[in-house]
């Protein structure tokens, strides 16, 4: 019986993927074909694992080692051995090894099938228990249709390791031996022991001398080792090889810097100006041909630009967004600056924006005014000369040109009390355009102003300074004793910072 085998010494060569492994045999299973064994050896070296299971597909070669308790005294002839061992085919391969002598000295050939058969009339009942691996393939082939052949492991489940495969039984039929065997060379390695062992980093670190290397560094430097050349600096075709001037952020400088200076987003540096020499650039401008009416005109181009980007621009402005056009009221005076604001109005209502113009009623008008109400009025925009037909609601935004330079005496009259009251309880970001130089705090709170060509020295009550550009030619400038460079760029409305 295959129990009479336990406790056997035997050798398994399982080919050059699995290897060679010898043990004890603790177990023999005839109905799964497997043999185990105790405190295996693999290729000479001890498993991690107590016990090892092989099945009969994996076997190449099996040799007897030792037999429990001697030869001749367990009863067991040698035609036995070899029924016992040949479970797992080798009796079809006519390559199987038993033990011959009781002690194991000297293996022997296991014999034939055909010799096995030739035999079977006075075989043992061991050798009638035992079948050949041909048989039993056979009986597992025609139970296949009664239920799914289990497959079994190389070894038993409590005992896998990092060093052994789990090889299919029908591993050849299905075409996966090659891959198996793939599998097995690149993770059926063992576990190395030694990845126990901690690195010893400070140890690692001492074998390194740092002063040794560096002392040679400067050895075959001083003895003058030609450096490494370095890679010329390679340009792409969008970049300019030659060397760029320095910048000049200091490109306006005018005869008397005012009190404050500016600068633009790019770090040019923009001197404010005093109201004299404003006024007397104007003045220059003027006789060379910028007259009052281009002046407005360009002033009211700027500053519809400026607030219709303050509005929302294209996502405000669309033609899907009809039924939420902008509301703006522009607060007028009856001066310069209110003809300013006129102008603003005309190109805001332009640009499809509901413009209210506030300008109180007086028996005489600038001319400017009465030219800019003219074309103001063929818009299609409400002009009211009451605080009481200004809207209750808030609006989108309100432009403030109340204030004069000159005409400080307004700032007194009702109708410029009343305005500026209700632009401040209207909670509406404010635009002042122009806004003057004035030591008094101004009497309506805005969010922006608007200065033109070169800035005054403002107050911060009048909120963030943005200057446009009014089409002052530079030889004006220097006309009145300025040395000018455009810092506008691109733009006709740029933002101005306080440094």
């Amino acid at each position: 019986m295959a129990a009479d085998w336990l406790g056997s010494l035997v050798s398994i060569n399982c080919g050059p993927t699995l290897g060679v492994y010898q043990g004890e045999v603790s177990s023999v299973d005839q109905t799964s074909q497997t043999i185990s064994l105790r405190q295996p050896f693999h290729n000479g070296v001890k498993c991690p694992v107590p016990e090892v299971t092989f099945s009969a597909m994996d076997i190449k070669d099996l040799k007897i080692l030792n037999i429990r308790g001697g030869g001749s005294g367990n009863g067991l002839t040698q035609r036995g051995v070899s029924d016992a061992v040949s479970f797992g085919g080798q009796a079809g391969r006519g390559g199987g090894r038993v033990g011959g002598a009781p002690s194991g000295s000297t293996p022997m050939a296991v014999p034939g099938r055909g010799e096995q058969r030739a035999g079977e009339g006075h075989a043992s009942p061991q050798q009638q228990c035992s079948k050949s691996y041909g048989e039993k393939h056979m009986m597992d082939m025609a139970g296949q249709n009664k239920g799914f052949r289990r497959r079994h492991n190389s070894w038993s489940s409590s005992s896998r390791g990092g060093n052994q495969a789990t090889p299919k039984r029908n591993g050849v039929r299905n075409g996966g031996g090659q891959m198996k065997n793939k599998d097995d060379e690149c993770f059926g390695d063992g576990v190395d022991d030694g990845l126990d062992e901690d690195f010893d980093f400070e140890g690692n670190l001492a074998l390194f001398d740092k002063a040794a290397v560096f002392s040679q560094i400067d050895t075959s430097r001083s003895r003058g080792t030609p450096e490494k050349q370095q890679t010329p600096a390679r340009y792409r075709h969008d970049e300019n090889i030659l060397e760029a001037k320095p910048i000049i952020y200091r490109q306006i400088a005018v005869p008397q810097p005012g009190i404050k200076e500016y600068c633009t987003d790019s770090g040019l540096v923009v001197p404010s100006v005093s109201y004299e020499l404003h006024k007397r650039l104007l003045s220059v401008a003027e006789r060379h041909g910028l007259s009052l009416e281009r002046r407005l005109e360009m002033t009211g181009v700027c500053a519809s630009q400026m607030a219709l980007t303050l509005l929302g621009g294209p996502n405000r402005l669309t033609p899907k967004n009809v039924h939420q056009r902008p509301t703006v009221v522009l607060l007028c005076g009856p001066h310069v600056q209110g003809a300013q604001g006129i102008s603003c109005g005309r190109h805001l209502a332009n640009h499809e924006v509901e413009v209210i113009l506030f300008l109180p009623n007086f028996v005489k008008m600038l001319e400017a005014i009465t030219s800019e109400l003219s074309l103001f009025s063929k818009t299609g925009g409400k002009q009211v000369s009451s605080i009481k037909d200004l809207p209750d609601s808030p609006v989108d935004l309100v432009i403030s040109c109340l204030d004069s330079h000159e005409n400080a005496f307004l700032r007194e009259q009702p109708w410029y009390r009343a305005a500026a009251d209700w632009a401040n309880q209207n909670r509406a970001p404010v635009l002042s355009i122009d806004p003057p130089v004035s030591g008094r705090e101004a009497a309506v709170e805005s969010k922006w102003a608007l200065a033109l060509g070169l800035p005054l020295p403002l107050s911060e009550s009048v909120g963030r300074v943005y200057l446009c550009d009014i089409g002052v030619p530079k030889q004006v400038f220097q006309e009145v004793g300025i040395k000018y460079h455009s810092p506008f760029g691109c733009k006709f409305v740029i933002p101005l910072h306080s440094p």
